[in-house]
């Protein structure tokens, strides 16, 4: 099933892109690809007595490219694989996450793509129109977390520099300032 969901994020382009660069280098696709993706079979049990089966399956790994720019806005592409029968990976979403200028201050966060429930035969037997709400909530979920983790370390970044402490003077020179 296709989804996919849009969130504006309150800073500028080239803040939002050095901060997903930076968090995706520290490991924030494979956290929040994990709390999206529990919450995503959590979803998917409740809807179908077979689909308990599909709590079996876990993520296994999750694959992030390189950041691509196109013009003005940014982006990677990401897979979630999951643990099949027998150990075999097992595609369970395929997805573009893009960063978008919106404004000199405004910047939005578009993440969309295919996504694949393990099992899917036995997912197939779920009523689609529920399967594909549980999905898209999943997906808001998920770039729900890095929109705040964006926010977050663009938030930091800001205190840490309207915080820093004026250079001190060098060593035999007096700081007129005193005076």
């Amino acid at each position: 099933m296709f989804i996919g969901t849009e969130i504006r994020l309150d800073t500028g382009i080239d803040a939002a892109q050095d901060k997903l660069a930076d968090l995706v280098r520290g490991g924030l696709l494979g956290r929040a690809s994990a709390r999206a993706y529990d919450q995503w079979q959590a979803g998917l049990v409740r809807i179908g007595p077979r689909a308990t089966m599909l709590g079996m399956y876990k993520i296994a790994r999750v694959r992030v490219s390189g950041m691509v720019t196109h013009g003005d806005s940014a982006g990677w592409a990401m897979r979630w694989e999951v643990a099949g029968s027998g150990g075999a990976l097992v595609p369970a979403l395929d997805a573009d996450i893009k960063l978008i200028p919106a404004g000199q201050d405004t910047t939005v966060l578009a993440v969309s793509g295919v996504c694949r429930p393990p099992l899917a035969r036995l997912a197939g037997e779920l009523d689609p129109a529920v399967a594909q709400q549980v999905a898209q909530a999943m997906f808001e979920d998920f770039t729900s977390y890095i929109a705040t983790d964006i926010a977050h370390a663009v938030a930091v970044s800001e205190a840490r520099h309207d915080t820093m402490p004026e250079p001190a003077p060098e060593a035999g020179h007096r700081d007129r300032r005193a005076s």
